[in-house]
């Protein structure tokens, strides 16, 4: 069936990816129309639940360039030029995430974020339906149910396309579950978060540098704080769920200030609303969603968190789900059919999606154990250095991962050759001074084809 402008393509979900996707299929003519189950954030205030922060890299920014959003967003956004750390000791260095200010992250705000992607796509001629849940597809009719959970309405949609931007929890993918062999597979990490915030300082300004994305690493578990345009950081504590230390290990709000004041001393007098935020915020579990299969022939298609939820340890989720957007849309416009276009999204996209699942786990204990570990140090030199000698040849795994768009498989697989070249030519040295230059040049052109 081949699809045309004028066919309605249904999507559920109006977050970040599925506003973003209404506005790049409204713009090529086709029209679209998205069920959100929240209500207008515009109207109601927006309903979090998640992170209030994120971190936009290349990918985001090249999505949103591609919508005509760049400028709207990136004038709410706080440049974060590397990593803070701040060790058990005391004291804090910055490690820089690339060579200069022209290689740099940004957090922006989630809410603010999905309000200028809605006005977007309704601008584009998206029309958006709010308060109304995904509540069960009949495939075979190609008919959708939505009820609204307020007033407890329901209406049936008949749709040519139904495309699943609704998040970890997807109605979509549920609906899919009986009709087709997802191989669906959940590994929860065991680690569960729980956010702080860092208010502005007496005069209003931040109370720490706000150019970096700032680590208090403690081997297993660590805080990390993203700056927001209102001079304040939200702070997010990653711990075990079980174990010592862990969440289950603080019981209440004495131990978890105990805690506090003895493993992240130097950030505590940054909490002034500590009691309150610990009472009132909750503890939010973790873990990664991997499928086999993402789409049913024409009919559906599943993209972002829906198909591929991820531990937040890379500042990546959003970046690939914007990804995905712009991959799905250029298939929709190249193909002769939906069931060629979903085929063609998912072969391109699924080895992706696994490659940065598998960077954030590994990030994570990056963070967490190694971001203040002398091995670790001396390796990060040296891979600057190397860089640098051989541009195009040796680029650094997370310059590749947030500073271009090559794929994120390819990023994976020559960090790891990369990674291998670092750990030899620094093992048994101390410091740059004592590295062999020139077998380690030997080895980058032995191993690595130009980019």
């Amino acid at each position: 069936m081949q699809p045309k402008p004028h066919s309605p393509i249904t999507i559920a979900g109006a977050g970040l990816a599925g506003a973003l996707l209404a506005t790049l299929l409204a713009r090529r003519g086709w029209a679209v129309e998205v069920f959100e189950k929240r209500p207008d954030p515009r109207r109601k205030g927006y309903e979090g639940g998640r992170s209030i922060n994120l971190a936009l890299a290349e990918r985001g920014l090249d999505a949103l360039r591609q919508a005509g959003l760049q400028d709207v967003v990136m004038a709410q956004a706080v440049m974060m030029r590397g990593r803070m750390v701040h060790p058990p000791g005391g004291g804090e260095h910055l490690q820089r995430y690339g060579r200069d200010d022209s290689e740099v992250i940004w957090s922006v705000h989630r809410g603010r974020l999905n309000i200028a992607l809605l006005d977007a796509a309704e601008a584009a001629g998206a029309k958006i339906h709010f308060s109304h849940r995904l509540d069960g597809v009949d495939f075979d009719a190609r008919r959708a149910r939505f009820v609204n959970d307020h007033d407890r309405t329901a209406r049936e949609l008949d749709f040519e396309a139904l495309l699943g931007c609704d998040g970890a929890g997807s109605g979509v993918r549920e609906a899919l579950r009986p009709r087709l062999d997802l191989g669906e597979r959940f590994e929860p990490l065991g680690h569960g978060y729980k956010e702080l915030e860092i208010p502005p300082a007496a005069d209003g300004g931040f109370r720490i540098e706000p150019n970096a994305l700032h680590i208090w690493p403690r081997g297993g578990y660590m805080c990390i704080a993203l700056p927001n345009t209102e001079q304040t950081f939200t702070v997010t504590l990653f711990l075990p769920m079980q174990g010592d230390p862990s969440f289950a290990t603080l019981p209440d709000l004495a131990a978890a200030r105990d805690f506090f004041a003895r493993d992240f001393a130097d950030a505590l007098p940054l909490l002034p609303d500590f009691d309150a935020d610990w009472t009132d915020n909750p503890v939010s579990g973790l873990g990664t969603l991997s499928l086999k299969r993402w789409h049913l022939d024409g009919r559906a298609v599943l993209l972002g968190d829906a198909a591929h939820a991820m531990v937040p340890f890379h500042g990546q989720g959003m970046n690939c789900a914007f990804e995905d957007c712009i991959a799905l849309d250029r298939h929709i416009a190249a193909a002769a059919d939906f069931e060629t276009a979903f085929a063609g999204f998912e072969a391109e996209r699924r080895p992706n999606a696994d490659a940065i699942q598998a960077m954030a786990l590994e990030n994570y204990v990056e963070m967490r154990d190694r971001v203040d570990d002398a091995d670790y140090l001396l390796q990060r030199k040296l891979e600057v250095t190397l860089a640098e000698r051989h541009p195009g040849h040796f680029v650094p795994r997370y310059s590749m991962v947030s500073f271009t768009t090559i794929p994120y498989a390819t990023a994976f697989e020559r960090g790891k050759v990369q990674r291998q070249i670092l750990v030899e030519a620094t093992r048994g040295r101390a410091s740059l001074d004592e590295v062999d230059f020139a077998a380690a040049d030997a080895l980058v052109h032995e191993r690595l084809a130009p980019l």
